[in-house]
């Protein structure tokens, strides 16, 4: 399994950009799906949940649970499922201090799980760490403050509300028609 983690951090951080990771492209998503379907499949059965003891395992881990499934099933309900598993994940590392053990753009991944919760009091907490690393990673405060802007206004995410069958209110149509679905 040791292997398993590395092949995950040297894809993402090795093999591929931050213009891959948070734009809308088919290849890229089919190419995440093709190689690690059958290990996110392991992880949300537990089969890696020992990787979390250990700050490499932790950050694979948050990786497969919060960006993987964004890419491997997106337009989907299954694009967030995970996403309660990587917030737990990442609220261990913050009580090890493993955030503190890697470099500002690995340390952002174990953030991102807070930042795309619905709960507001995760976006404040998103809104905290995100600011701590502001004078060094300015655009990933940026995101969190609209993200945290989005939550406290709504309460959720409006781009989420037709892969998740909830129906939108007024505002959020008005907002989504001005502000497109993403960001």
């Amino acid at each position: 399994m040791k292997n398993s983690i590395q092949d995950v951090l040297h894809f993402w951080f090795e093999e591929t950009s931050p213009s891959q990771w948070f734009q809308v492209n088919e290849v890229f998503d089919d190419m995440v799906r093709d190689r690690f379907a059958g290990l996110y499949q392991m992880a949300v059965n537990g089969v890696c949940d020992g990787w979390a003891r250990e700050v490499d395992g932790a950050l694979a881990l948050v990786l497969i649970f919060d960006q993987f499934p964004r890419n491997m099933f997106r337009d989907t309900a299954q694009a967030f499922a995970t996403d309660p598993r990587a917030l737990d994940v990442s609220r261990k590392v913050i009580e090890l201090g493993f955030d503190h053990l890697v470099s500002v753009s690995k340390r952002r991944f174990f953030y991102l799980p807070f930042e795309h919760s619905e709960d507001i009091e995760d976006q404040k907490i998103s809104l905290s760490l995100f600011e701590k690393m502001k004078a060094t990673d300015p655009l990933s405060y940026e995101y969190a403050l609209r993200h945290y802007k989005i939550i406290e206004q709504f309460g959720r995410y409006p781009h989420r509300n037709a892969v998740l069958g909830r129906e939108g209110t007024v505002e959020e149509l008005a907002f989504l028609s001005k502000n497109g679905r993403g960001f």
